[in-house]
């Protein structure tokens, strides 16, 4: 919801000249797909001078994004019409806005801005971990007593409602923690003001808790009776009552995913796969072997046995836990670079992989991710990216010797060294997808000064 003051005008490319009649400072941005972060946009911008506002129109995949003056504006979209502007492999499209100013009213239908209320909207961006309801508990409980919290995940993300028993504490909580991160370097807390008077909480569990009702059961049978949000009981009770037919043979895993995605699966999920046995070809049959398609496909499930095919050296076949793994699988690797080719991954015919001296198995593989935290696991599913994050290390490890480790596999563009609940971990950024890649399928599950270390692929796009 915007209030706009504007007057019409138009602009455009003649000749390769920049023609416009009333630049704005104002951008309007098209073909904004679901993918594409706050972040990315923000990165596309900043370089021509300071961003003042930005809404996203997920419903029509576009974008309004405010420069603090016009000569910055102007300076973006004359660069821009030399360079098409390409994020995460989709081509937007830039103009002038018809509108002069915005002014953001209301960013989010739940949200009301800064008239004073006790419950507040959060919005967590760059989320490298997952954030449950006790994490949110110990963020904003040092600002006043907080009754109710009800986690949930829509098109702007992942969100709370956070009810406080007064309303000075929650107009505390928001100036004091607006725009800090909850952990160094990522999670970054969006806060406003909820138009809501009253939260109502069902369940008290991970994802929603009434601390003035502890004795609230914690299985969730149905939606949530909070309007207006997904949750993780509608669609997955369903589905875990009748789990098998679509793909979901384990109860435990349709919870788990209900836990990662909160109700909403990824754009271009379908959740009814029921076909576990993934077919990969355009292979560089010289450097790939069972275990490193194992370190790869592992990040989307578990893995059950791999063969390579004697008489297709570039093809492979990898059976996952169920028809959900395997369809991530497809959806997020399907032409992914590694060694030198663009991976072709697609569902195979055959529903499982017969066991032979040719097949390696890996039913029982502790390098399975997924037979613990399988939440945070499925949270952390996306295309390979640049940045890869790196768990178990040793404590006393160095930035030198996790460089050394991994430079072999392309340019280390950079690295961050921090602790996490006490444990070592760090992010490195290669200058490409396809670096990175190889070096999560060469080094995860290698030694490190004694340690054997993780490597998923991160969703931050800058250190």
């Amino acid at each position: 919801m915007l209030s706009i003051q504007s007057t019409h005008h138009s602009f455009g490319v003649v000749s390769g000249q920049f023609k416009m009649t009333e630049p704005s400072k104002v951008i309007h941005v098209r073909n904004v797909g679901h993918e594409i972060s706050e972040n990315d946009l923000l990165q596309l911008f900043q370089p021509f001078g300071v961003i003042t506002k930005l809404v996203m129109l997920r419903a029509k995949n576009q974008a309004l994004l405010q420069m603090q003056d016009i000569p910055s504006a102007v300076n973006a979209l004359q660069f821009y019409t030399n360079v098409q502007p390409s994020i995460r492999g989709r081509n937007v499209y830039v103009q002038f806005s018809s509108h002069q100013e915005l002014t953001t009213l209301d960013q989010n239908a739940q949200g009301r801005g800064d008239e004073p209320n006790r419950i507040l909207l959060v919005t967590i961006h760059h989320m490298l971990y997952p954030i449950t309801v006790e994490v949110l508990h110990q963020v904003f409980s040092p600002h006043g007593f907080v009754e109710k919290i009800v986690t949930f995940q829509k098109s702007a993300g992942f969100q709370a409602l956070i009810q406080y028993q007064l309303r000075q504490s929650a107009v505390s909580a928001r100036n004091s923690l607006q725009g800090r991160n909850i952990y160094d370097g990522c999670c970054q807390l969006d806060i406003q003001f909820s138009n809501l008077d009253e939260l109502q909480v069902n369940y008290n569990n991970e994802r929603s808790r009434d601390f003035t009702n502890p004795s609230l059961p914690s299985e969730q049978k149905g939606r949530s009776s909070q309007p207006g949000y997904g949750d993780a009981g509608g669609m997955y009770a369903l589905q875990a009552s009748g789990a098998r037919a679509v793909g979901f043979p384990q109860m435990g895993n349709a919870a788990a995913i209900a836990a990662a995605f909160g109700g909403g699966l990824p754009p271009g999920i379908s959740g009814t796969n029921n076909r576990c046995t993934v077919l990969v070809s355009n292979l560089n049959p010289d450097r790939i072997d069972e275990d490193k398609l194992f370190n790869l496909f592992s990040i989307y499930g578990n893995i059950v046995r791999i063969k390579l095919l004697r008489n297709k050296p570039d093809h492979a076949l990898v059976q996952m836990g169920d028809g959900f793994q395997a369809e991530l699988a497809v959806h997020f690797l399907k032409g992914a670079m590694l060694f030198g080719r663009r991976l072709e991954v697609n569902f195979s015919k055959h529903s499982d992989i017969t066991t032979g001296a040719d097949t390696h198995e890996y039913t029982n593989s502790n390098l399975n991710r997924f037979n613990r935290n399988a939440a945070k696991n499925y949270r952390y599913c996306c295309s390979p990216t640049k940045m890869i994050h790196l768990s178990t290390l040793p404590q006393d490890v160095t930035e030198e010797e996790i460089v050394a480790h991994l430079e072999e596999h392309g340019t280390i563009v950079n690295t961050k060294l921090f602790e996490m609940n006490g444990k070592k971990q760090s992010l490195v950024l290669f200058e490409t997808e396809e670096q990175a890649t190889e070096a999560l399928v060469c080094k995860h599950a290698s030694s490190l000064g004694g340690s054997m270390i993780r490597i998923s692929f991160s969703q931050l796009q800058t250190i």
